[in-house]
């Protein structure tokens, strides 16, 4: 299956929320959808979901009409949708049959995941009775009850432990190899580049950045280096390359363990590298600097 979301547009009140969002993500990938508080992912799954319906634009799986009515969708938002005075496994039963199962397959499916997400003793028990992450873990199963072919996760890891988010990052591992369509949205970015192959990132309504993650990471890396010496503080290199090497790189960042420098135009990294003996910098790491995504975020969407 292909999703894809064609030029969006949404207002609300007379101000445009989305100008013409476009992205697209396919069977056994996740994308990672991401933006600043307010940027519009929320509006943009709402919309998916047909909760919003868009102003101008389209969406389409596999190039028809895409009708949420007659897709598998699992859909877990940031903010909690069960009812708190309810008992787990009633409820779970209940959003599966309004997505079309049966009672009976319903309790079956509530029951697994249950136990899956190692929460079955809860089932007869009400919802605010649980732990925050807790909650979380019967709200992921829910999401899941009803074997969805589109899964959307908003903040899924939040109010879980380092227990509990590894086996949610085994869980979306399996809805990837499984060959679902995965959407991701989070702030934590280490989650992010661990399940997503694409990315798109949202600001003030507008895809600022998509495409593959890797070729990503390779074109924001282009040029540059990281570099620390073992005779050298990392103040004092940064101190001695601009004495000695302006005319080689210019230091466009200092990490904790390293600098993030850019090779000059002219330059090679040979001749980076035998000026850095000559100016007697022991060197410690000398590479090529790959970005985080939380690196590329910032430089996208910080203001």
């Amino acid at each position: 299956m292909k999703l894809e979301v064609k030029q969006i547009y949404k207002s609300f009140e007379q101000k445009e929320i989305l100008h013409g969002i476009s992205l697209e993500v396919e069977s056994g990938k996740a994308l990672g959808l991401l933006g600043r508080n307010g940027a519009g992912k929320t509006t943009t799954i709402r919309i998916l979901m047909d909760v919003f319906h868009a102003d101008k634009g389209e969406i389409l799986l596999d190039g028809k009409r895409f009708k949420p009515e007659k897709s598998k969708i699992g859909y877990l938002p940031e903010e909690r949708g069960l009812y708190p005075k309810r008992t787990v496994l009633d409820q779970m039963i209940f959003f599966a049959r309004l997505r079309g199962m049966n009672k009976e397959e319903a309790k079956k499916s509530a029951l697994k995941w249950l136990e899956r997400l190692q929460i079955g003793e809860y089932a007869s028990k009400k919802l605010e009775t649980l732990s925050k992450g807790n909650q979380q873990k019967v709200q992921l199963a829910t999401t899941l009850v009803c074997h969805p072919d589109i899964v959307i996760l908003d903040e899924p890891f939040s109010g879980l432990d380092p227990v509990n988010s590894q086996m949610l990052k085994e869980i979306v591992h399996e809805l990837i190899s499984d060959n679902k369509i995965v959407i991701f949205s989070s702030h934590q970015m280490s989650y992010v580049e661990e399940f997503c192959d694409q990315i798109a990132i949202i600001n003030h309504g507008e895809i600022v950045l998509s495409g593959d993650l890797k070729d990503i990471k390779k074109e924001y890396g282009k040029n540059r280096l990281i570099l620390s010496a073992e005779n050298y503080t990392l103040d004092k290199l940064q101190e001695k390359l601009k004495e000695e090497l302006a005319d080689y790189v210019q230091i466009k960042e200092q990490k904790k363990d390293f600098l993030v420098l850019k090779l000059s135009s002219n330059q090679t990294r040979k001749q980076l590298l035998d000026r850095l003996g000559k100016a007697d910098i022991e060197i410690e790491r000398f590479g090529t600097y790959e970005p985080s995504l939380n690196d590329i975020f910032v430089a996208k969407v910080g203001e």
